[in-house]
C-alpha cells in the first residue's frame, strides 16, 4: 500500500507511511526525496531557453525564405513586407517608447484577468471535485456557460460595463476561467481511490489530506489547466483589445490597420506570438520544478 501512495504523494509524506522499513529504510529514504528536491534557479533558465532554442529552428528558417523571396520581388511589400521591414518598424516603436507602454497596459490586463479567472476556477474545481453534491448543483450551469464563444459574450460584457477596463477585463476572466477549472475537476476525480484509504489509515486530517494527497495527486492536470488558461487569457486579450480600446498591443494593431501600415500590424502579431510563447516555456520550467519528484514525469 505505501507504495501506491508514494507515486503520488510527495517522498516526505511516503515516508510517514513506511513503518517497516526501519530507521536506515527512512534514512534512505529521506536523502531520496531531498535529492529529488534539489533545485537550483539556473535550471528553470536553462529549461526555458532549451526550450526556446530548439523550437525556434523552424521559423528562423520561414524567416530567411521569407526575406529572399521578398528580396526577389516574388512577395507584394503592400500585403506581405520583409522581416526587415518589420524589424525597421519594431525598432521605430521600441525607440519612441510607444511598444513597452502598450506592451506593460496588455500584460498588466491579461495578468490581472488570469488572477481573478484562474483563481476561481482552481476554487470551484475543488469544490466540484472533493463534493459530489456541489458538481451536481453548479457543474451544469458553468458547463453551459463554458460553451458560449467569446465572441457572443463580449457584446453583452461591453453593454453592461462599457468600453472601460472593467469590460477588458472580464472579457479574459470569462475565457481564464474554464480551463482551469475542468482540468482541476478532472485531476481530482482522477485520484485513486485507494490513496483515500491510506490517507484514512494514517489519520490525515481534512486539510493534510487536501494539501499532502489531492493537491499532489492532481497537480500535473492542474498545471496543463494553468498553461491553456494563460494561453486562453493571451487570446482573450486580444478580442478585448481590438473591440475597443485606446492602448495596448491590441489597439496598436487595430490602429495601423485603419492606417494601412502592415508592417506594424505584422509587429503585433509576433510580439503576441513570442509572449505566448515565452510564457508558456515558463510554465513548462515551473512544471520540471513542481513535479520533479515524481519518477513518472519525463518532462
Amino acid at each position: 500500500m505505501s507504495n501506491s501512495i508514494e507515486a503520488i504523494v510527495p517522498p516526505q509524506v511516503a515516508t510517514e507511511a513506511d513503518h517497516g522499513t526501519g530507521p536506515a529504510g527512512q534514512e534512505r529514504a529521506v536523502r531520496s526525496g531531498a535529492a529529488r528536491h534539489k533545485w537550483r534557479p539556473s535550471k528553470l533558465v536553462a529549461v526555458v531557453l532549451k526550450d526556446i532554442a530548439i523550437g525556434a529552428a523552424i521559423p528562423v528558417i520561414l524567416l530567411i525564405l521569407w526575406q529572399i523571396a521578398a528580396s526577389a520581388g516574388y512577395i507584394s511589400p503592400t500585403f506581405m513586407p520583409s522581416p526587415g521591414s518589420i524589424l525597421q518598424a519594431f525598432w521605430t516603436l521600441v525607440t519612441s517608447g510607444n511598444l513597452l507602454h502598450h506592451l506593460l497596459v496588455s500584460m498588466g490586463r491579461a495578468g490581472l484577468g488570469f488572477l481573478i479567472g484562474g483563481a476561481a476556477g482552481l476554487l470551484l474545481g475543488l469544490l466540484n471535485g472533493m463534493f459530489r453534491k456541489a458538481q451536481y448543483l453548479l457543474d451544469p450551469s458553468i458547463q453551459a456557460l463554458r460553451l458560449v464563444p467569446h465572441l457572443a459574450i463580449a457584446p453583452l460584457i461591453i453593454l453592461w460595463f462599457g468600453f472601460g477596463e472593467t469590460s477588458k477585463i472580464a472579457i479574459i476572466v470569462t475565457g481564464s476561467f474554464f480551463p482551469l477549472y475542468i482540468n482541476t475537476f478532472l485531476g481530482i476525480r482522477n485520484v485513486d481511490n485507494k490513496l483515500f484509504e491510506v490517507a484514512s489509515i494514517l489519520g490525515f486530517s481534512p486539510l493534510k489530506r487536501l494539501i499532502k494527497l489531492i493537491i499532489p495527486a492532481s497537480l500535473p492536470d492542474i498545471l496543463i489547466g494553468m498553461r491553456i488558461s494563460l494561453a486562453v487569457s493571451w487570446i482573450g486579450l486580444v478580442v478585448a483589445e481590438l473591440i475597443g480600446s485606446r492602448s495596448g498591443i491590441g489597439f496598436l494593431i487595430n490602429e495601423a490597420k485603419q492606417n494601412s501600415e502592415t508592417s506594424i500590424i505584422f509587429v503585433g502579431i509576433i510580439i503576441f506570438a513570442v509572449i505566448g510563447k515565452l510564457i508558456d516555456s515558463f510554465m513548462k520550467g515551473f512544471e520540471s520544478r513542481w513535479l520533479n519528484w515524481r519518477d513518472s514525469y519525463k518532462g
